[in-house]
């Protein structure tokens, strides 16, 4: 019996010190599926053509800093979870249309649940601006925080300063 391995990859600006071959090959090995597995250190420049490939070719991938925003026009769907946030992180092809999803956000609630953290009817701080702060921001909101303040170097409508 033939069985087809998954062909997956990762593109970020710099996927050199990335744990994420470790940890797909384990879970898949775990679950007995073959892949091979392409890392892509891409700069904005070779953005376009490096996804059109993976586009092609490839079963599945992860994105990384700083194309989580970027990818979004390359998929034919987004999750209502990774369009809140705004940013994709694992894309999937099925059935020739490509999939994207942020991971982040299940990983994040799984943890606050798991630290037996209660956000509900609280007042949720998110110290910086950055992708992950967006993620947080989502996942405090649906656990049942009251409200969410982001805490920025720079003042702003959107966001407290960190002498405030």
């Amino acid at each position: 019996m033939n069985e087809k391995k998954l062909r997956l990859g990762l593109i970020g600006k710099d996927v050199s010190k990335s744990k994420s071959e470790e940890m797909h090959r384990f879970i898949l090995t775990e679950l007995g599926v073959a892949c091979e597995y392409e890392r892509f250190s891409v700069t904005v420049d070779e953005f376009d053509s490096v996804m059109r490939r993976l586009m092609g070719d490839f079963d599945g991938f992860n994105v990384t800093i700083p194309y989580k925003q970027t990818v979004i026009p390359y998929l034919d769907e987004i999750s209502e979870v990774a369009q809140r946030i705004g940013a994709v992180n694992t894309i999937v092809r099925l059935d020739g249309k490509l999939y994207g999803y942020n991971t982040d956000y299940y990983g994040m609630k799984a943890l606050t649940m798991r630290a037996g953290l209660d956000l509900q009817g609280k007042k949720v701080l998110v110290l910086g601006t950055g992708g992950t702060s967006k993620t947080a921001c989502v996942v405090a909101a649906d656990l049942g925080a009251a409200q969410v303040l982001t805490v920025s170097r720079r003042a702003s409508e959107d966001h407290v300063t960190y002498e405030q």
